[in-house]
């Protein structure tokens, strides 16, 4: 192989790669509900009143059937609506979410050793997210969950 002949096999692992990630966060926003969500609550506007974010960095998401998004997804609170949205990358299939608050259900569950706060998400779609206590406290929407 020859000096000038690296950039084409590098280039093809490159598109194929990329291809991949594409292929698979699109499909992902299927799975999990995105896609169905983004249907009503795609954001048209920014949030209103005092707003908490978090993420994506550190925090885990599990969406429906426990799929894991994590260090991907970033939540902001707001006073008028709950607002996701993922790393750039990943940005296929997932446009920003903004879904008011009386569109969201809240409870707790325990899987195996951890604490997390489900949120039903849409009154007519029903998404499941289960987030970290400690993220819904930092968000602060622990005041809104059932003891």
């Amino acid at each position: 192989m020859h000096l000038n002949d690296w950039p084409v096999p590098f280039l093809f692992l490159v598109a194929l790669g990329g291809s991949i990630v594409v292929f698979c966060s699109y499909l992902s926003s299927f799975l999990v509900g995105w896609h169905t969500l983004a249907k009503r609550f795609t954001a048209q506007s920014d949030p209103t009143g005092e707003v908490h974010s978090a993420g994506p960095h550190f925090y885990s998401v599990y969406w429906r059937y426990w799929t894991h998004y994590g260090g991907i997804v970033r939540l902001t609170a707001a006073a008028d609506a709950l607002l996701l949205s993922v790393l750039f990358l990943f940005r296929i299939g997932h446009e920003t979410l903004r879904i008011p608050w009386n569109e969201i259900t809240f409870s707790r569950t325990k899987f195996f050793w951890k604490n997390y706060v489900v949120l039903i998400l849409g009154n007519e779609e029903k998404i499941p997210m289960r987030i970290s206590e400690r993220m819904a406290r930092n968000l602060g929407i622990l005041d809104r969950v059932p003891a």
